[in-house]
């Protein structure tokens, strides 16, 4: 292997290993597989210097914070140094001599000025960019989503390209900007319970009564604009927990774990960043909610937003149903929802749920490899972390935002649409059966949901039902043959 992943391998590095890792293979040009990134023997690195392979990495393979927060320190300045002498326009250098200051937190000394034009860090046609961060010593401009404290990042792959040419935002504002104000507030109320009810089925719970009111009141919080706080947050996880013995009153000062099916080590599935790291990324992440990079979508910000508070996790409980929160709350702030929309990603979510695990996944199972966890009862267990704090700065969103922007788009097109449709077909059901016929209002309610949710009929187990009620074949006949008249004559327009 070369560049990233031989840095990784040769220097024994806690880093992820590398998606595509760049191998010497019998090719003309540098060619982008599946599998591996393949490069002629010409354009490789032609000896094992640290940095050979760092050049030819930041030149090939994009930027990996992970690899290079524990590769660079390892580069001796006098080498950076003298390369830089002979060449001090090189972009790639003018990158590698400013992350080597970034994170040794040294200075090179005694070196030529650095020219030619200014450099992004990271390639705005390959990566979704932030606001630029200028270093004049350098000519380099940090361009990630966050700063070197704390650095999500996320390629342009085609899947995010052609999510986010959809607008879904813009066309979920178009879609409720016409619609009458009753339907409006019964698409609302339909939208806030369908997601506090997913919420908590994606984590195998259902909510009481009390527990779905406290979770629908915090999503109704997802559109003021009160700025994200340590402080801010407690107060979200305790409405969102509604035991009081379950309330935090700040960040954990201790380790928490995942638990899965597993017995023992094996249940242990994931372990968020140590008590001592966490201020630190949870302050870096309020910063990311509290000041998006302006021309990110919203839809973006939000994935990453809710998978990076998931991987700190920060509370002892409440976590994934305050991540999916912050989801609509990093959505909302930017002011394109309006009138208290809000997209019910959850419910599909939950329709995907072995999609949800992958992305999450994504991150969690290579982390999990870095701690080395001792049984000491069945609820106790010892842990000691194996890596580099550099996996939980810097880590690949893709996945997460790709699977955030597949979910925002299917609860437009899929749920939001189907729920709309459906509530103006029961309108029309029941304002024409009511003229016919004399029924209780919650009877007619009733039948005319039931109808409608079989596609105009009503199955045997309901007939019976209705007719155990006192209800008459008649009334139920009137039922389906309206509702069919109302499918059909929808389906032909």
């Amino acid at each position: 292997m070369i560049g990233y992943e031989f840095l990784r391998e040769h220097l024994r590095l806690s880093a992820f290993p590398c998606a595509r890792p760049a191998r010497i293979a019998n090719v003309a040009k540098v060619v982008q597989g599946d599998v591996f990134l393949e490069v002629p023997a010409s354009v490789a690195p032609a000896t094992p210097e640290l940095l050979e392979h760092l050049l030819f990495a930041l030149k090939h393979e994009g930027i990996n914070l992970q690899i290079l927060a524990q590769a660079l320190p390892q580069v001796p300045a006098s080498q950076i140094a003298e390369a830089f002498t002979k060449t001090p326009a090189s972009k790639y250098l003018r990158m590698v001599a400013y992350l080597w200051e970034q994170f040794t937190g040294q200075a090179l000394g005694g070196l030529p000025a650095a020219v030619g034009p200014y450099v992004d860090l990271f390639d705005v046609t390959r990566y979704i960019t932030g606001k630029p961060q200028r270093n004049t010593r350098w000519r380099v401009d940090f361009n990630g989503l966050g700063s070197l404290r704390y650095c999500p990042t996320v390629e342009r792959t085609p899947l995010i390209a052609e999510l986010l040419e959809k607008n879904t935002l813009q066309r979920a504002q178009a879609f409720i900007s016409g619609m009458d104000p009753d339907l409006l507030e019964r698409t609302m109320s339909w939208s806030y319970l369908s997601e506090t009810e997913s919420s908590f089925a994606i984590e195998r719970e259902t909510p009481t009564p009390s527990k779905a009111e406290a979770f629908a009141e915090l999503l109704k919080q997802a559109h003021d604009k009160t700025p994200i706080t340590e402080a801010y947050l407690v107060q979200l996880q305790n409405l969102a927990m509604t035991n009081p013995l379950q309330h935090d009153v700040q960040f954990r000062n201790r380790t928490n774990w995942l638990r899965g099916s597993g017995s023992g080590v094996l249940g242990v599935t994931y372990v968020p960043p140590e008590p001592d790291l966490l201020p630190e990324v949870m302050e870096a992440i309020m910063d990311l909610l509290n000041n998006p990079p302006p021309d990110v979508s919203p839809l973006v910000m939000g994935a990453v937003a809710s998978f990076a508070f998931v991987f700190a996790h920060p509370f002892m409980d409440g976590n994934g149903r305050l991540s999916r929160f912050l989801f609509h709350k990093a959505v909302c702030q930017s002011q394109v929802l309006q009138q208290g929309l809000v997209l019910p990603v959850s419910i599909a979510m939950n329709r995907h749920e072995s999609g949800y695990l992958q992305a999450l996944k994504s991150f969690s199972s290579p982390a999990r490899k870095l701690w080395d966890v001792v049984m000491i009862d069945e609820s106790s267990f010892d842990f000691e972390f194996k890596g580099d704090a550099a996996i939980y700065r810097y880590w690949d969103a893709t996945p997460c935002v790709e699977f955030g922007l597949q979910m925002a788009e299917q609860s437009l097109e899929v749920d939001l649409r189907q729920e709309t449709d459906f509530l103006q077909k029961y309108d029309a059901i029941y304002k024409r059966v009511s003229q016919e016929i004399d029924l209780n209002n919650n009877t007619l309610s009733l039948m005319v949901r039931v109808c409608l949710q079989n596609n105009g009929q009503f199955s045997n187990t309901k007939r019976k039902y209705f007719l155990a009620k006192g209800n008459s074949d008649v009334a139920m006949n009137v039922v389906e043959k309206i509702a069919l008249e109302v499918i059909k004559g929808d389906a032909a327009t």
